[in-house]
């Protein structure tokens, strides 16, 4: 009877019988890391409302080089530790961490300083815990193996995605936001015995020993300004930050609306209308990303694709405009998410095909981190200056989003364009190459 299920799973996955034990403890495995992160996420969303947009804006500067901070520590660490017990290391350390903020909730006497330390660790949490998983892997499965198998594991994610907030919903209802802070602790013990049984497998059942991660892109040696110096002489490249930083300016204005709109709801209610907002965000990028994201890059093109979410944005901007209510803000968030985890995210990610593999490895770091994070520091500055310093309502600030969103348009627009040239350009070398290559018969 296992054996039939066996042949069966493999004709509808083509992932093998020797592979099928490894790629389920793997789905499994990501499915937890991203069930935890998505119970801890409303409850830290949830505090931001007991704070003003002044004091959010604070803890966003700091983010930004708490992030590079952590992000050289890592990379020290890559080269200091054995990857075998790194990952468990990374893991285990966050489930201590939690487990310390759980405790300390009824110990500490500043409650407020508490929950911006816990606001700020999620943030870092969620900087490296999916990282780190396909790091992992990468060094479990060789190249031909991940090609098969990476979309089946990743599902695991939308899976967990999907399931850690609705958990959050329920129990939040019964026992309060705190008892999440536990359940997630809890949780980010489950992998180390999986990390390691998975290690064993690689071993006894997938014969993967040779099999190694390639991590120098994380690594701090040689130079460590080297991706600097190729993002300032790349004009693609900064075109691409330029998109990114008009993203994080709508997202920004997104969260501090959200954050200022949830003031009127207690801790508990915030965290339950958050998980269920994660939730709706989170079931439609898994339907965005099964049926629309491919054909809308096949059908519409680059330029459509990065130009799509922007534009409705900007639409949804406007109408928050005349219409400054919750509901609308929520309907707003709802599509800014799932438009971005599942069309603008993927598509963006694509831009970094028609760039070389040592600029991938050295400068798209500079990008995803420094520039994502600069950005979140640079308009939550803004923000801050233009509500609590000027006096600038929602409906004001709605109308400067919409403008935003237009200028963030535009740039996937010509972003697009300058992709599909580089692409060709790049396919018209390869044909060149091939067509003066010499060329062999058997007689």
């Amino acid at each position: 009877m296992i054996t039939k299920i066996g042949e069966i799973f493999k004709s509808a996955t083509l992932i093998e019988r020797n592979e099928q034990r490894a790629v389920l403890v793997s789905f499994a495995l990501v499915f937890i890391l991203m069930a935890a992160y998505y119970m801890l996420r409303p409850v830290r969303d949830a505090m931001a409302s007991d704070w003003s947009n002044t004091e959010i804006s604070i803890l966003w500067n700091i983010q930004f080089f708490l992030s590079l901070t952590f992000v050289a520590i890592y990379g020290a660490s890559v080269s200091r530790i054995s990857f075998r017990f790194l990952v468990p290391t990374v893991y285990g350390f966050f489930a201590l961490s939690f487990l310390c903020f759980y405790l300390s909730s009824g110990l500490v006497s500043s409650q407020v300083l508490l929950d911006k330390a816990f606001y700020l660790w999620v943030s870092l949490f969620s900087l490296f815990h999916v990282s780190v998983f396909w790091s992992l892997m990468a060094d479990l499965y060789d190249k031909e193996q991940s090609r098969r198998l990476f979309g089946f594991i990743a599902v695991g994610a939308s899976a967990g995605a999907i399931v850690g907030p609705l958990f959050a919903a329920l129990a939040v209802n019964i026992a309060g936001s705190d008892v999440l802070m536990l359940c997630a602790s809890f949780m980010m013990l489950l992998p180390l015995p999986i990390i390691f049984y998975l290690q064993r497998l690689k071993v006894t059942v997938l014969h993967n020993e040779r099999v190694k991660v390639d991590l120098s892109h994380v690594k701090i040696g040689g130079n460590s300004l080297a991706g600097f110096r190729q993002f300032f002489s790349s004009p693609y490249l900064i075109g691409i930050a330029a998109f990114i930083l008009l993203y994080t300016a709508i997202g920004s204005f997104a969260y501090f609306e959200q954050a200022n709109l949830l003031r009127g709801y207690s801790r508990d209610e915030r965290t339950a209308i958050l998980a269920i907002l994660a939730l709706v965000v989170n079931i439609l990028t898994f339907v965005l990303g099964f049926f629309a994201t491919s054909r809308l890059t096949t059908r519409l093109g680059m330029p459509a694709t990065l130009a799509v979410v922007p534009l409705f944005m900007c639409a949804a901007l406007l109408v928050l405009a005349f219409a400054p209510i919750l509901t609308v803000l929520l309907a707003l968030q709802v599509a800014r998410q799932s438009g971005n985890y599942g069309i603008t995210r993927p598509a963006r990610e694509m831009l970094f095909t028609s760039v070389s593999r040592e600029t991938r490895f050295k400068a798209k770091p500079v990008v995803d981190v420094a520039i994502y994070r600069g950005g979140d520091a640079l308009w939550s500055s803004a923000f801050a200056v233009l509500t609590d310093g000027i006096g600038l309502g929602i409906g004001a600030m709605a109308a400067i989003g919409a403008g935003i969103a237009a200028i963030w348009a535009g740039t996937g627009m010509a972003l697009g364009r300058v992709f599909n040239r580089r692409s060709q350009a790049q396919e018209d070398d390869t044909g060149q190459i091939q067509a003066n290559a010499p060329e062999f018969s058997q007689n």
